[in-house]
């Protein structure tokens, strides 16, 4: 058997969230760091995002995703972090002990004191939503085009079309026009947008595409490359509509239809897996299930901002350190998170009250676009613990609500529920 490596930290993988992570156990007096990257440069998806937007809240100025992802490169390496690229982890145990493998490394056994999860997400696929018809080339999904159009400088077609609202396909369907392309139509399956408010006035509105709302996909045409496509209305329950059928020339079909975190690792393992974000429970602190093993960013859930998943991931490098280094395995009072009248998820789902320091954000969904609204956090016995006002939500855009450690002691029971409610006109 190959010699055991040790190391304080381990994070699997060195996207924004792992990079992110990584720093903040440095900077909390973690010594042996090591991040293990399965691509061959650090930075994960931000690579292929050259278009600005990012950092807005974090470094209060506006950035590309490569000088996003550059900055948390920088202080990696500035923190002596180690960075190891083209290593795939292949599994891990309760134990903490991590296998991988990589060209330069070979074949790898490493004994973490801790884990951080930070694989990020994937894109769901045609064969992920069954898109009958034919299976001519030219049906990718956003993020590909990206990669291709941005990283290798590859055009992927000249007349699109793209199914889902997602921010990756709006901006796409901007960058692809940029290119010289004609995009037809952005088709989305909701009756409302899945994107930012922002990404569709400025990769829709601004370059004339057309958002066809509560539209579907039901058939692809196309010997060798796609010819056609063809969209039908859907009623309430998301059914394709009869008699509704459009045809759409286009050689190009791409998919911006949803995300889903990269846990396979995760479920293997055994840590509890939350069916509506598809990432791992964790506590409020970052931890999963399983002791001293911690995950962030979107393979904990799918964020909408980049700046977002840095501050989750900070707090998750933090509460690491603190691990590392108390070793507690103290019994804390632990409040399950349970989601009320139109909250679709939570994170954290579990709260350990005396692990809290002063306040807790918690991040969470709707299920619907609503307008004057209360965001009502309650006890099982119905007592109101605090309510914050919302002139707008909508499951696209993620809420996050603060408590202080004073109002969560309060609930008198082991259940808090966040629930939506119409507010008073």
């Amino acid at each position: 058997m190959s010699n055991i490596e040790n190391y304080d930290l381990v994070v699997i993988g060195g996207g924004p969230a792992g990079l992110a992570a990584a720093c903040e156990a440095k900077k909390n007096g973690i010594d042996k760091v090591l991040i293990l990257e399965r691509d061959k440069e650090a930075g994960g998806i931000l690579n292929q995002c050259i278009h600005n937007g990012f950092g807005l809240h974090y470094f209060k100025e506006e950035l590309t995703g490569p000088e996003y992802a550059q900055r948390f490169i920088d202080l990696a390496k500035e923190s002596n972090v180690e960075i190891r690229l083209n290593s795939m982890v292949l599994n891990f145990d309760e134990n903490k002990v991590i296998h991988a493998i990589s060209k330069d490394y070979g074949y790898q056994i490493i004994q973490a004191k801790a884990i951080i999860l930070a694989m990020g997400c994937r894109e769901r696929t045609r064969g992920a939503i069954s898109i009958p018809g034919d299976r001519p080339s030219g049906v990718l999904t956003a993020g590909s085009a990206q990669m291709y159009v941005n990283m290798q400088g590859l055009m992927c077609g000249k007349k699109v079309v793209i199914l889902g609202s997602g921010d990756i396909g709006l901006i796409m369907a901007r960058r692809l026009s940029l290119e010289g392309a004609e995009v037809i139509a952005c088709v989305e399956l909701m009756p409302y947008s899945n994107g930012l408010a922002r990404n569709i006035v400025q990769c829709l509105n601004d370059y004339n595409i057309p958002l066809l709302l509560s539209h579907t996909v039901t058939n692809i045409i196309g010997k060798k490359r796609l010819e056609k496509v063809v969209i039908s209305k859907v009623d309430e329950n998301r059914i394709p509509i009869k008699d509704t059928e459009i045809e759409l020339e286009c050689d190009t079909l791409l998919l911006s239809v949803g995300l889903i975190p990269e846990n396979e690792i995760t479920r293997e393992i055994g840590i509890n897996i939350d069916a509506r974000t598809k990432g791992a429970f964790v506590f409020e602190n970052m931890e999963t299930s399983m002791d001293g093993v911690f995950a962030c960013g979107n393979v904990c859930h799918v964020h909408d901002l980049v700046d977002f998943v840095t501050g989750e991931s900070q707090k998750a490098g933090k509460a690491a350190a603190k691990y590392i280094s108390e070793n507690s395995n103290s019994e804390f009072r632990k409040i399950e998170i349970l989601n009320g009248e139109g909250i679709f998820y939570t994170v954290p789902q579990n709260i350990r009250v005396e692990n809290i320091e002063n306040r807790l954000e918690i991040f969470f969904r709707v299920k619907s676009v609503e307008k004057n609204i209360v965001i009502s956090v309650t006890d099982e016995n119905g007592n109101i613990i605090k309510e914050f006002k919302r002139p707008h939500v909508a499951p696209a855009e993620m809420e996050k609500i603060s408590l202080t450690k004073k109002q969560i002691e309060s609930v008198s029971t082991d259940k808090m529920i966040i629930s939506m409610k119409k507010g008073v006109e």
